[in-house]
């Protein structure tokens, strides 16, 4: 019975040392929950180990802040390098790590808030006695906690996602930046309020301030849905519109080609009939570039080319390589929706080999580009080849990806050497530089 006793007095009047180990267990629970969270957020499919050194890393963290920085800079530090470790461990991007700790951060400052006075009314305790007793600290924390893990699986049920958010423009991840810098500053500052002022607060006071933070996020995540509706919308009509410009030169061309049906098949009867076979053969490759043109705008199509932005980016490149002459045969045979790297590295890498290969055959007297995309089974990678004839017979293939090297005029040579940095920085991906008496090839290799 004195055992109980002792324990009793131990958790129920102030105990420093017992609180402090107490509390080790909670920093565990506590970055596992947070985890958890922008876990549900991402739909972040991860491994038990990448769990692991999350939330030991950050537990550790957490408590060498809490014994060596002081309030409220400890929290400031603590977010810092939740984004900056979930960043590293998941391998997410720094604008959805960001928005999603800050989400989870805001999630447990407003579950706090809320359920604090109420708590100490109840229990008629000041806000000093829940920080320094052991057993109330304990049911705080744990009615927390309760409600943070309904809350993650609640968000996981409903398969929330911000994965569009890669898709974005500059503008508009400035816009989210901001939102979540003023988001982290507001939460902080009312949770530091609500601390130090708890005991001259009346319930209803605590409740309006609850309700004020909840009204400022939601109007700002609501203001924030909005402008992604808005990008979205602006990248489909102008999907849509390259589509229709892509159409009205099919169009055309089929048109042409109709007309002309009579006079091809009459054509090719006179090579026929005068068994002039190599004549023949010469009127069917002219024929048949005319029929590869039909083929390639039919290829453009947003479909086919299941991605807004490539296609956008492969319209107006085909379109560059038209205006030079340039014969453009295309393959594609690929699900962009499986694209296993960042959509905006892909753009910006595709985007640069484009314009290379049209700067390098533009040149030439024959003119060519062949631009594959398909997906190798067998070695488990989606392929990109882009092959084009070039003048310059003696260019070295390794010389061209250093900084500042350049054939053209007036250029930076920055190009081919920004790929080589994207293509580093991804351990799943290859770029093997080829060339032949004909072709120059670019060969991108995602592997998964």
């Amino acid at each position: 019975m004195e055992i109980l006793n002792n324990i009793w007095m131990a958790i129920s009047t102030p105990n420093e040392g017992l609180l402090n180990i107490l509390t080790i267990p909670l920093f565990f629970v506590e970055n596992y929950l947070i985890m958890i969270l922008f876990i549900s957020i991402l739909n972040i499919k991860s491994t038990l180990t990448q769990k692991l050194i999350y939330v030991s890393l950050m537990s550790i963290i957490s408590m060498l802040t809490t014994y060596f920085i002081s309030s409220p800079f400890n929290i400031v530090f603590n977010y810092f390098m939740m984004i900056i470790i979930a960043l590293c461990v998941f391998k997410t991007s720094l604008i959805k790590s960001s928005i999603c700790i800050v989400l989870s951060g805001i999630i447990f400052s407003l579950t706090g808030s809320l359920i604090l006075n109420p708590y100490i009314t109840i229990l008629d305790i000041s806000a000093n006695e829940l920080m320094i007793i052991p057993l109330y600290r304990m049911i705080y924390m744990i009615i927390i906690y309760s409600i943070i893990f309904i809350i993650s699986i609640i968000l996981k049920n409903r398969n929330l996602k911000i994965n569009f958010i890669e898709d974005l423009d500059k503008k508009t991840k400035y816009i989210i930046v901001i939102n979540i810098v003023l988001g982290i500053i507001t939460f902080i500052v009312q949770s530091i309020i609500t601390f130090y002022y708890i005991d001259n607060l009346p319930v209803i006071i605590t409740f309006l301030s609850f309700i004020s933070l909840l009204a400022y996020f939601s109007i700002s995540i609501y203001s924030l849905t909005r402008i992604f509706k808005l990008v979205i919308t602006t990248k489909k009509l102008e999907s849509t519109e390259e589509y229709n410009n892509t159409l009205r030169i099919l169009h055309d061309n089929v048109r042409a080609f109709k007309h002309d049906f009579d006079n091809i098949v009459t054509t090719i009867g006179g090579y026929i009939k005068t068994n002039d076979m190599e004549g023949l053969k010469k009127y069917y490759v002219q024929l048949e570039d005319d029929c590869q043109r039909v083929n390639n705008l039919y290829l453009l199509n947003p479909n086919v080319v299941n991605n807004d932005g490539i296609y956008n980016l492969l319209t107006k490149k085909y379109n560059e390589a038209e205006d030079k002459d340039i014969k453009v045969n295309i393959t594609f045979l690929l699900d962009l929706s499986t694209l296993k790297m960042k959509i905006y590295e892909f753009a910006r890498i595709l985007g640069i080999l484009l314009d290379n290969a049209i700067e390098a055959s533009s040149e030439c007297a024959e003119k060519i580009i062949n631009l594959t995309f398909r997906n190798d089974s067998k070695n488990s990678r989606q392929l990109i080849i882009v092959e084009n004839t070039y003048k310059d017979k003696n260019v070295d293939t390794e010389k061209i990806f250093e900084k500042g090297i350049s054939g053209k005029q007036n250029h930076t040579g920055l190009g081919l050497w920004e790929v080589r940095k994207i293509v580093k920085k991804n351990n799943n991906i290859n770029l093997f530089t080829s060339k032949n008496d004909k072709y120059f090839k670019q060969q991108l290799e995602i592997y998964y």
